[in-house]
């Protein structure tokens, strides 16, 4: 029996390296998931993982993506540099263009990731100004508003709620971000309002899963996430002026 080393990240499902390539479980999504990696494999946009098919377990089998994930530890030397945010924003239109108007969006605008973080996407090197070279984790994907996406990048690269301590500093980023992706006035004046939508339903959904029973979600309220993601959204909701004022 080959080895399998677990890969970190892998908090909700359990996600191991085996003979070269990641297993992932399968469920609901990966039907959708599987036809849109295939998508992006036949345009030729190398930003996503392989798939290579299921294992003889049943499981998701992807090509491993040789480079650096920016879990929490030592993130900001790179995933939050401004070189590496516009390369991100840019990789983020170039997908959701290639979805635009195709039978994966339907009536959509496009396809979204819906879980754009530094510990899904990964990095040529974990040095300053190192530029993400994928996208990883697409269980979430579905049709969607551009914006949302945007939205979400925003919230986790850029801390989006307490930890931030320069407001004009943060702005500044956003914009940054939204340039970097050609995103349009109106788009842009309801970008603030759509990561506080985010992180409104975040906290909420954690906690009403939780109270279902589910596993992954016990774990995440009972580490406090509810609490400091409601705290984000005071926050942005309290800089939301600001942070309007400058995109």
């Amino acid at each position: 029996m080959s080895h399998e080393v677990p890969l970190p990240g892998g908090f909700i499902n359990e996600v191991v390296l085996k003979d070269g390539s990641v297993r992932r479980p399968v469920g609901p999504h990966t039907p959708f998931v599987h036809r849109l990696l295939e998508h992006f494999e036949r345009r030729g946009w190398d930003g996503a993982p392989r798939l290579l098919g299921i294992d003889e377990d049943g499981r998701e089998k992807l090509r491993f993506i040789d480079g650096h994930v920016a879990i929490e530890s030592g993130r900001s030397a790179y995933a939050e540099s401004d070189a590496s945010l516009v390369r991100l924003a840019t990789m983020v239109r170039e997908f959701h263009d290639l979805c635009a108007d195709t039978d994966l969006a339907g009536d959509a605008e496009t396809v979204c990731h819906n879980d754009l973080a530094p510990k899904n996407t990964v990095y040529a090197h974990p040095g300053p100004g190192a530029p993400p070279i994928a996208l990883i984790d697409w269980d979430g994907a579905a049709p969607g508003e551009r914006l949302h996406d945007i939205a979400h990048l925003c919230w986790e690269f850029l801390r989006l709620g307490t930890p931030v301590t320069d407001v004009g500093e943060t702005a500044r980023r956003m914009r940054l971000v939204c340039d970097a992706y050609g995103l349009d006035a109106d788009r842009r004046a309801r970008l603030v309002e759509t990561v506080l939508w985010w992180q409104d339903r975040c906290w909420r959904g954690i906690e009403d899963r939780a109270a279902a029973g589910d596993p992954a979600m016990i774990r995440i309220r009972d580490l406090g996430a509810p609490v400091w993601i409601r705290g984000d959204y005071d926050w942005v909701q309290a800089n939301r002026a600001a942070l309007e004022a400058a995109l």
